[in-house]
């Protein structure tokens, strides 16, 4: 029963999603589910694969640990579908192996930059109706860019008008800090919010004498009001 056990798991290991093409590339295995209208990545990859090809489908979403069981992974291309949503932790797990990732011409506007900063890969992000903000800057300043596909990075949304439709790299070599502008909106925030406790203090002080001079007008004129007493002469 072991053995059989042991069996099923390895055929299961080892076995190709209905919708893709499973094959050999330079003695590695390659999975290829290009253009097969895949809405969501499927679930029996082989975890033996080296090679995954999910491009040209209409996958909207990579969730979390997606791609967990896939050790050996070193390139993923998930170019050309309509990806709107990528979580924090869709890629844990490849990180260590995964050489090459391919996002491509989707639908992205922006990407939690946890998600990208913890690989090693060099990755392509061209062709994105991409919100120009500070963490797509961190990601552009830290992680490994395909230098061929940088210049396609496009500020589709920005928080200035004048950057619309300009290469990000273009923007930052202007001398634009994205980040700075959110220290900057963060400072005032804060400014703002100890003006209002600074304020409150001020206004609370002033009563609270207000309050004891009018007190000790009115005991003084109490004292004044009453009768005087005048002691004999010796």
């Amino acid at each position: 029963q072991a053995f059989a056990c042991l069996l099923l798991c390895l055929s299961r290991g080892s076995s190709c999603p209905p919708s893709c093409q499973c094959t050999e590339r330079a003695g590695a295995k390659a999975v290829l589910c290009s253009a097969r209208h895949l809405e969501e990545i499927p679930k029996d990859i082989p975890r033996d694969a080296v090679f995954l090809k999910l491009d040209a489908n209409s996958i909207t979403r990579i969730p979390s640990n997606a791609f967990r069981h896939l050790a050996h992974l070193e390139e993923l291309d998930l170019s050309r579908n309509a990806i709107e949503k990528i979580d924090g932790a869709a890629f844990k797990g490849v990180a260590a192996a995964l050489r090459t990732l391919d996002l491509s011409s989707n639908r992205i506007r922006s990407i939690p930059k946890e998600a990208l900063l913890m690989l090693n890969a060099k990755l392509r992000l061209a062709n994105n109706p991409w919100h120009c903000e500070c963490a797509l800057q961190e990601v552009l300043w830290e992680a490994r860019l395909d230098p061929d596909s940088v210049q396609d990075i496009t500020c589709h949304t920005a928080p200035r008008d004048e950057y619309v439709g300009k290469p990000l790299l273009q923007v930052l070599d202007a001398g634009v800090n994205f980040c700075s502008v959110r220290q900057r909106t963060t400072d005032v925030a804060m400014f703002v919010t100890m003006f209002g406790w600074f304020a409150m203090v001020i206004t609370y002080v002033v009563c609270y004498v207000r309050h004891n001079r009018e007190d000790t007008r009115k005991h003084v004129e109490y004292l004044r009001s009453l009768p005087s007493t005048q002691h004999p002469a010796e």
